[in-house]
């Protein structure tokens, strides 16, 4: 079950707030111009971020390593859970334990052109940890943060340092998620069963027996997610330039919305159509524009949430799980 469009999305100033509006970009530009794709595809400015770092890399002779460690605990009658990574180059990899509190390891390195430079980086770059009541902030700051709306970030040719920070964070199973990173780093989760919300540009996203509902996007790669358990609210997983797989627990109900350009849509699934939803009416710049869904809608058995499932390049997989 496919549907191909003419798609056109804006260069956003910054790549988590592209990742984040990617969807909506795609509905509103839907009848632009093919040949504006390439033009503004937001994969170019995401490919730009990682080939400014392999023309730097050979300059960055001076290294330091450095393991961070630290702990949090939650309270049991402090409410429901919550853990934020925010990081820019690096990945995260989340577990979850029968433990009741969040084991931080994260392993920074630094390169830089001089140690001049390094001893730069190892003031300017920080990880910020904060908790409040039950939820826990992990923020990787620096002079690559603009400090714009959506707290963005951007490529700087001056500084003469790299800093990367890989995160491996020990979790409660019942926690909420909200994980982003920017490049040369994946993000992985195992066994959270809390909701989530997962951002990523240059890299994979995984996410392995959770239970949650949310949104999982990135830029460049794929998105795969095996559910333990259904989701039971509306979720979105989608990628620019990536395949997105998902596999579902049995007796799966729900409502299913796809859209790809350059792909195919596979499913284990017997779909019933659901009817194309009316024109949205809205004005721009004093003009009435007529804004269609453009989604191809499945049901599977008696309905349910709904499931948008959404790239430009690349196939989508809606499957149940074997085992």
């Amino acid at each position: 079950m496919t549907r191909k469009h003419l798609l056109m999305i804006s260069v956003a100033a910054c790549a988590l707030s592209l990742v984040g509006v990617l969807i909506d970009e795609l509905n509103r530009n839907a009848d632009a111009p093919y040949v504006r794709i390439t033009r503004s595809l937001p994969a170019l400015w995401a490919v730009a971020f990682a080939k400014h770092g392999e023309s730097s890399d050979s300059r960055m002779r001076f290294t330091e390593e450095e393991t961070i460690r630290k702990s949090f605990t939650f309270n049991a009658a402090g409410g429901p859970r919550r853990l934020e990574v925010d990081n820019v180059f690096g990945s995260i990899e989340v577990v979850a334990t029968k433990a009741d509190q969040v084991q931080l390891v994260v392993a920074k390195a630094i390169r830089a052109e001089s140690q001049e430079r390094l001893e730069a980086a190892r003031s300017d770059v920080k990880l910020d940890t904060s908790q409040t009541g039950n939820e826990v902030r992990l923020y990787v700051n620096g002079p690559f943060r603009c400090h714009c709306s959506g707290d963005c970030v951007g490529v700087r040719d001056d500084e003469g340092y790299r800093v990367r920070m890989d995160f491996q964070v020990q979790v409660p199973s019942n926690i909420n998620l909200k994980l982003s990173t920017v490049n040369e780093g994946k993000i992985k989760v195992q066994g959270v069963g809390g909701d989530f919300s997962v951002r990523n540009v240059n890299g994979e996203i995984e996410m392995f027996e959770v239970a949650g509902s949310g949104r999982a996007r990135t830029v460049n790669g794929g998105v795969r997610v095996t559910f333990r358990e259904n989701p039971r609210a509306n979720s979105e997983f989608a990628s620019l330039n990536g395949s997105v797989e998902l596999q579902f627990a049995k007796n799966l109900s729900a409502d299913f919305r796809f859209k790809t350009l350059n792909g195919a849509v596979y499913t284990d699934y017997s779909l019933t159509a659901l009817p194309e939803r009316p024109p949205v009416q809205e004005r721009r710049n004093g003009k009435l524009v007529f804004r269609t869904d453009r989604y191809t809608g499945g049901r599977v058995g008696s309905g349910g949430p709904e499931i948008k499932l959404e790239n430009l390049n690349g196939d989508i997989r809606v499957l149940e799980r074997r085992s």
